[in-house]
C-alpha cells in the first residue's frame, strides 16, 4: 500500500473529522438546486444530477480499484476534510461536483449555436473536461488529491481528461438536450440507480 493510500485510508468514514461548515455548504448546494425547482428549469436540474451521478460512477470504480490492487487507488484525497465518504472523495468534493454540472448546464449556448465553426456542445466538454483537468493539476501539486500510478500523472493528462472528466460532461450536456422531462429523469434515475446499486452491493462487501 502507497503512503497516499494509507493515509486517504486513516480518514475514511472517520466522523471525528466532521467540522460545522459542511452544514451550510449542504445548504448552498439545496439552494442552488431549489432555485431550478423554483423556475422550473428541468434541463438544468436534471443535468446537474446527471454530473453528479457521473462522478458517484467513478468514486465507485476508483475504490474498487484499490480494493482489487491493495496498492493505491486511481486518485486519493489525502486533505483535513469535513468526511470523508470513499477513498478518492471526501464530502467536500462531492458538494463541488452536485454544483459543477448546474453551473455548466446553466452556461449552454443553444445547440445550434457553433464555435469556430464547430457544434458547441462536442467544444465545450472537451474544454470543461480540459480546465477541470487543470484545477486537478493544480490540487495534485498542493498535495491533497494524489496519484500513484504512473499512467495517471500530469505529464500524461490525457486519460485524467477523457475518464476523469469527459463523461461528466458529455453526460451533464445529453441529459440537458434530452427532448422531455420524462426522458431525464429517467436518464438520471438509470444513472443514479446504479450508483446506489454499487454502493449498497460493494459496500455490504466491505470494497469500499
Amino acid at each position: 500500500m502507497t503512503e497516499h493510500a494509507r493515509v486517504a485510508l486513516e480518514l475514511l468514514r472517520d466522523s471525528s473529522q466532521f467540522k460545522w461548515y459542511i452544514v451550510p455548504l449542504l445548504l448552498v448546494v439545496i439552494y442552488v438546486y431549489a432555485t431550478e425547482v423554483e423556475r422550473r428549469n428541468w434541463n438544468v436540474l436534471f443535468a446537474g444530477l446527471a454530473l453528479w451521478g457521473m462522478d458517484w460512477f467513478n468514486e465507485i470504480w476508483n475504490s474498487l480499484v484499490f480494493h482489487v490492487t491493495g496498492r493505491a487507488p486511481v486518485w486519493g484525497a489525502t486533505g483535513p476534510t469535513a468526511y470523508q465518504i470513499l477513498i478518492g472523495l471526501n464530502i467536500e468534493i462531492c458538494f463541488m461536483f452536485a454544483i459543477m454540472g448546474i453551473a455548466a448546464a446553466k452556461m449552454l449556448p443553444p445547440k445550434e449555436t457553433r464555435i469556430l465553426g464547430l457544434p458547441n456542445r462536442p467544444v465545450l466538454i472537451a474544454v470543461n473536461s480540459a480546465a477541470a483537468v487543470g484545477v486537478e493539476v493544480l490540487l495534485n501539486k498542493a498535495g491533497v488529491l494524489t496519484w500513484d500510478w504512473n499512467w495517471w500523472q500530469p505529464s500524461f493528462p490525457f486519460l485524467i481528461w477523457l475518464i476523469g472528466y469527459v463523461p461528466f460532461f458529455a453526460a451533464c450536456f445529453w441529459v440537458h438536450d434530452l427532448a422531455t422531462v420524462r426522458s431525464k429523469a429517467i436518464a438520471v434515475g438509470a444513472i443514479l440507480g446504479i450508483d446506489a446499486l454499487a454502493l449498497i452491493v460493494f459496500g455490504a462487501l466491505e470494497w469500499l
